[in-house]
């Protein structure tokens, strides 16, 4: 290793196919941030169980206004997407790796039912905005968690 100028800290230099590159130190140091890990598992949490509140609120609404259900009867409806958001909490609680994989795999597969469904935009742009897109954040955050769990356990 060399020393580098005052901002850039300390350098490693590697070879990538035959050329010099530099990469700061900070980059390949994993540094244990708790309070990183912590919000990652909160907001992730929170993305997860706001998705199921809308849900069962929209199935509420649904069957409520333009079904004539009872409210029984809307309530079973709307325990399906209650018992689904439960679920990817509990596993998100214990198993976030798992979670993550879950929540980005149900993106991905809304994203095929619009392509075989063959969606219209206003279609498209409702169900990434209230579907997809939270899925995939709510993904994202619980695999960055999980990792950085991973590093405070081998750093602890």
């Amino acid at each position: 290793m060399r020393r580098a100028g005052r901002s850039q800290g300390y350098v490693i230099e590697q070879r990538v196919r035959g050329r010099r590159k530099e990469l700061p130190m900070e980059l390949l140091a994993k540094v244990c941030k708790t309070e990183e890990m912590n919000f990652e598992r909160l907001f992730a949490r929170i993305f997860v169980a706001g998705g199921g509140l809308f849900w069962v609120a929209g199935v509420l609404g649904m069957d409520l206004g333009y079904r004539d259900k009872s409210v029984f009867e809307a309530a079973g409806s709307a325990a399906i997407p209650l018992a689904i958001t439960i679920a990817a909490l509990a596993i998100g609680w214990f198993y976030e790796n798992l979670a993550g994989v879950l929540l980005l795999a149900g993106s991905i597969a809304t994203v095929v039912w619009g392509i075989v469904a063959g969606w219209e935009s206003g279609v498209w742009f409702i169900m990434m905005a209230v579907l997809a897109a939270p899925m995939a954040i709510a993904g994202v955050l619980f695999l960055l968690a999980a990792r950085m769990q991973k590093i405070c356990e081998l750093k602890g």
